[in-house]
């Protein structure tokens, strides 16, 4: 059975503040797969994370972005979030007064009206959210905070993990949500991860650890560099870069 795209990237070159940053990068992602991208600071991962969730500051100068077919490379980023796109932040900002329940309500709510379907009441939804809650092992407490008010690294990604949970985008991007986590919040994580991933989505992190890797062992390995997915290679390629560095394997490519 051929497996459906649901992301193609193709020439692509982006730039902020007249700073080239993507410079010709081409990446396929298809349903039921994992990809994962690991390289240097500076060489663009952050940037095409951002690129492809349709971040206002970046400039797409060639190249297209196609999601599920569509061309998406100019599109705003409430309507490529509408069309199944989940960016999980490398750094999750806190929002005082905005209650973390009334946010995910919000945000399942716009999704619900933008595929025209029947939005649901707090009640409703206080049942759902807890069922997502239970999923991945998270504290209801959490649902009365602001949003990430006054919360630890660890509950951050977890919170981001929550609303990738609610939002079942098809196409999901983690930058970085393994940073500053402890092992045991790592492991937690990561199994959340995996009970995610189905055969109908597909997800792309973005790391520089390979524990994650290690737990998560996705179906390719990409490696940026300048700007471009240089070197790609299956799940033990982590343990080739700790091993030998990313120059030994980009030299030997």
């Amino acid at each position: 059975m051929v497996q459906e795209e649901i992301l193609r990237i193709e020439n692509l070159h982006a730039s902020i503040n007249n700073k080239s940053i993507l410079k010709g990068l081409n990446l396929l992602i298809k349903k039921g797969e994992i990809h994962v991208i690991m390289g240097k600071n500076g060489s663009g991962k952050s940037t095409l994370a951002k690129v492809i969730s349709g971040h206002p500051s970046y400039k797409i100068n060639k190249g297209n972005i196609i999601f599920k077919n569509n061309n998406i490379t100019h599109e705003e980023p409430d309507e490529r979030s509408h069309q199944g796109i989940f960016l999980a932040f490398q750094y999750p900002i806190e929002v005082p007064g905005v209650s973390n329940i009334d946010f995910l309500r919000l945000a399942y709510n716009s999704k619900q009206k933008r595929l025209n379907k029947e939005e649901i009441d707090p009640l409703s939804f206080f049942d759902l959210i807890n069922k997502e809650l239970d999923k991945i092992d998270m504290d209801p407490m959490f649902l009365n905070r602001h949003l990430n008010e006054g919360f630890s690294g660890g509950e951050k990604k977890k919170n981001e993990i929550l609303q990738m949970s609610l939002l079942k985008s098809e196409l999901s991007i983690l930058d970085e949500i393994d940073s500053g986590l402890d092992i045991d919040a790592l492991k937690k994580i990561s199994n959340n991860i995996k009970t995610f991933a189905n055969k109908n989505n597909c997800i792309l992190i973005i790391t520089h650890y390979q524990r994650l890797i290690e737990y998560i062992k996705p179906d390719y390995i990409h490696i940026m560099d300048q700007g471009k997915i240089m070197h790609t290679g299956n799940n033990t390629l982590a343990a080739e870069i700790e091993k030998y560095g990313y120059n030994n394997i980009l030299l030997n490519n």
